[in-house]
């Protein structure tokens, strides 16, 4: 039994753990005094400095040593991660496919500056992460935040293209920054990343040796360590890479981290397959099934550590049925003793033996009965069994090979060269997802996750949606995909969610209607505002007078409707509806929720028809209201018909 305290409650460590559950990172160790045989007492402390930073818009420089992961710029790559901007996301119907009833997304674009924009919309709504991150090997590309600007130039420049319109620099060790280039990348990614998270939500990392120990450091920082699940080992390459020098490397590892382990629906198991399968060879009106035995092997379990997993059962030796009582039809005794007389006990309580009786049967092996639970395959929903997986992953399916050769189906030539398997992705999406979750992936690449994702719907009839993000980076010259007129990698990545979409309609024509294989193109861009919005203190009262509008000129009034919604947090995939009303163009944003009009010259009829839709949110251009008459009109409109909604102005 549990000891009393016998003291009040330490509030300071208290406190230390929740500012360590919510800034994961500050939390560190301190050594609190030394013991009689010299060894220090360690306890866990917060770093306020990095505190400091976590809650500040300037860096905070600090001096003293402590137990941490560090490296050059690593505050400036937090300040990085949590200082604002001012860029939007605009529509590209015609680059869509199925824009209006898709759920799909595909985003165009800087991943930090999007991870930034959608912060509001989707925290908490993804429920699987997928990346494969630029490899720090030297010759890979990586994103280029450059740390040496000031910090007012580095975030004022961040996403944007040198003169020659290079996003990617090449990380050579002639840099001097070799892996640090690579971990001011990563970091502020990952750290925003976790905040899209549901509460159970999960997050697979494909890498390679080059910074396999710091990636996991980094994840370990802003996920907990407690957080870390498993480090899967992925054979991709059989036959090794042949410019490996003293060992010929097969296999990339894949870092698997909750948000919160402590839910048990962050991960599920696989279906069983192959021989596993062949174990349900019984059968009756439930379906297939196999016996497990109810005595626990496990000799440390037995009548002194669980009493009470140790009592008898009662078997009627006409049909084999079991019971906890003993009667004139179940007389035969049986207890959890080992054949060797050993004192075990059963895994089940009396209580779960009497709510799940009817999975329990008794089999005669010699003289005595033994006690097994029947476990089918499927459950009454059909759902068939599953399994953990395992660290080590061998598959022949899950190999580039396979990659590359689902690309050349699709093309009619290998436009990449180093593919995801769409199998392995399908495995991590069936183990890190539900059947109506997001998947993200803002390294997209070719698009593997989002090809996995709609092939994975059609099969087994979900409704997962997925959302890439990939920066426009430019194919070489000589590449086959530029010969195919694919001339970034995002195009490559669009063209292979539309093929792919086809193939699988035709692969799966009978619920070929359920399929979502669409997607909405969304790029990143500068604000809808115009500069005068941001800063007015740069601006005299001769430039307000020659701006008749704080909307830029060539921004559409889709444009709009996208800015409001991430501004809102409303979903970017919400389902759109246009009509006119007094000839007005009016959008319909997620049946009601936000209903929006950006014409000019809205009359009091245009926005009393709005107000009877009783709407959340009601938005309008600050320009838009026809005159003075409207405009004083405007509030008792709605408070006549809706005064409940939420009224906002561009």
């Amino acid at each position: 039994m549990d000891r009393l305290k016998m003291y009040s409650v330490n509030k300071v460590e208290e406190n230390v753990k929740k500012i360590g559950e919510m800034f994961p990172h500050t939390l560190t160790e301190v050594i609190k005094g030394y013991r009689e045989d010299g060894s220090p007492i360690i306890e866990n402390a917060i770093d306020f400095e990095m505190l400091r930073q976590e809650l500040s818009d300037i860096v905070v420089d600090g001096t003293e040593e402590r137990y941490q992961f560090t490296w050059p710029d690593k505050k400036k790559s937090i300040l990085l991660a949590n200082a604002p901007i001012t860029k939007t996301l605009r529509p590209y119907k015609d680059e869509s496919v199925d824009f209006e009833d898709t759920e799909n997304l595909y985003i165009e674009g800087d991943n930090l500056e999007v991870l930034k924009l959608i912060q509001e919309t989707y925290l908490g709504e993804v429920k699987m992460i997928y990346i494969d991150p630029p490899y720090n090997t030297g010759n890979d590309f990586i994103y280029d935040d450059d740390f040496a600007q000031n910090t007012e130039e580095y975030l004022s420049n961040s996403g944007q293209y040198d003169d020659e319109g290079n996003r990617l620099v090449q990380n050579t060790e002639s840099n001097g920054r070799f892996h640090t280039d690579w971990l001011n990348m990563f970091y502020p990614r990952i750290k925003l990343a976790k905040d899209l998270l549901t509460d159970d939500g999960v997050i697979f990392v494909s890498i390679d040796d080059n910074e396999l120990e710091n990636a996991q450091k980094i994840c370990n920082e802003i996920f907990g360590k407690p957080n870390h699940i498993a480090t899967l080992a992925v054979q991709l390459n059989p036959r090794g890479r042949h410019l490996d020098k003293f060992v010929a490397r097969t296999h990339e590892s894949i870092l698997i981290y909750g948000k919160n382990t402590q839910f048990s629906s962050t991960m599920s198991g696989v279906p069983k397959e192959g021989r596993m399968v062949d174990e349900y060879n019984r059968e009756d009106s439930m379906g297939k099934y196999r016996v497990l035995g109810l005595r626990n092997r496990n000799q440390s379990f037995n009548p002194v550590t669980r009493p009470n997993l140790y009592y008898p059962l009662y078997v009627n030796p006409q049909n084999g049925e079991v019971s906890l009582i003993k009667d004139e039809v179940f007389v035969d005794e049986v207890w959890p003793d080992a054949p060797d007389g050993t004192k075990t006990c059963w895994t089940w309580a009396k209580q779960k033996v009497k709510n799940e009786n009817h999975l329990l049967v008794a089999e005669k092996t010699g003289d005595e009965w033994r006690i097994y639970r029947k476990d089918y395959f499927s459950d009454e929903e059909g759902n068939v069994a599953t399994t953990l997986i395992k660290s080590l992953w061998t598959d022949k399916e899950i190999t580039n090979d396979n990659g590359r050769k689902v690309i050349k189906d699709l093309f009619g030539t290998s436009i990449m060269d180093f593919p995801k398997s769409v199998d392995l992705i399908k495995k991590l999406t069936i183990t890190g997802s539900g059947r109506d979750s997001i998947i993200m992936d803002f390294f997209s690449g070719s698009a593997t996750t989002a090809h996995a994702v709609m092939e994975l719907n059609a099969e087994d009839e979900g409704n997962r949606k997925f959302i890439m993000v990939q920066l426009p980076e430019d194919t070489k010259d000589n590449s086959a995909a530029y010969k195919e007129g694919l001339i970034n990698i995002c195009e490559i990545g669009k063209e292979r969610i539309r093929r792919a979409g086809k193939k699988i309609l035709k692969e799966y024509s009978e619920v070929a209607d359920k399929q979502d294989i669409g997607f909405r193109v969304l790029k990143v861009d500068t604000t809808n505002m115009q500069d005068v919005f941001y800063t007015p203190e740069e601006y005299s009262q001769k430039d307000l007078f020659e701006l008749e509008d704080n909307i830029k000129p060539d921004r559409s009034r889709e444009d709009l409707l996208f800015q409001v919604m991430l501004d809102l947090g409303v979903l970017l995939s919400s389902k759109i509806e246009e009509s006119k009303i007094e000839g007005k163009k009016v959008f319909n944003v997620a049946n009601g929720y936000l209903i929006a009009c950006f014409d000019n010259n809205v009359t009091s009829e245009v926005i009393t028809e709005i107000a009877k839709q009783k709407p959340y949110y009601a938005v309008f251009r600050d320009s838009s209201l026809a005159n003075d008459s409207v405009v004083t009109n405007f509030e008792q409109i709605f408070e006549t018909y809706s005064p409940t909604t939420v009224r906002k102005v561009l």
